[in-house]
């Protein structure tokens, strides 16, 4: 799998995730990820598998009405034949519950494979960047 596949690939990730954030669709969300998909995302604790992501996207609700985001700067390591890594940023912007909004900038880290025939995420890994190294 050549870079541009992935970066098209993902892309086609990126827009059914949004498609899902447009309306806050919890069952849209967990259609993008693996049934065992392993998920580190904006709160404490991991999300493992369908139920764990399923729950982790449902405890937003009354919270996040809509979101958007824009993966950018992303690399890309392939890891088999329909398997790749990659790797950057995403920015995101949140319509909140009273009519808030919210933006944030975090690190992404993403495994997409070929499951059955539809690209799905296996790993998810968001997380802020530190002010300075954990020492």
């Amino acid at each position: 799998m050549s870079e541009w596949i992935a970066a098209d690939v993902l892309s086609e990730v990126e827009a059914a995730w949004n498609a899902a954030a447009r309306d806050w669709n919890v069952h849209a969300f967990g259609a993008l990820y693996a049934p065992d998909a392993l998920f580190f995302g904006g709160r404490k604790g991991q999300s493992v598998g369908e139920a764990g992501i399923l729950a982790y996207f449902a405890s937003y609700c009354g919270v996040i009405e809509s979101a958007t985001l824009a993966l950018t700067d992303q690399k890309f390591i392939r890891l088999a034949p329909d398997c790749f890594l990659a790797q950057g940023y995403g920015e995101f912007t949140f319509s909140l519950a009273g009519n808030k909004t919210s933006k944030a900038r975090l690190r992404t880290t993403l495994v997409i494979a070929s499951i059955d025939g539809a690209w799905r995420i296996r790993q998810h890994h968001f997380s802020n960047e530190p002010e300075s190294p954990p020492i």
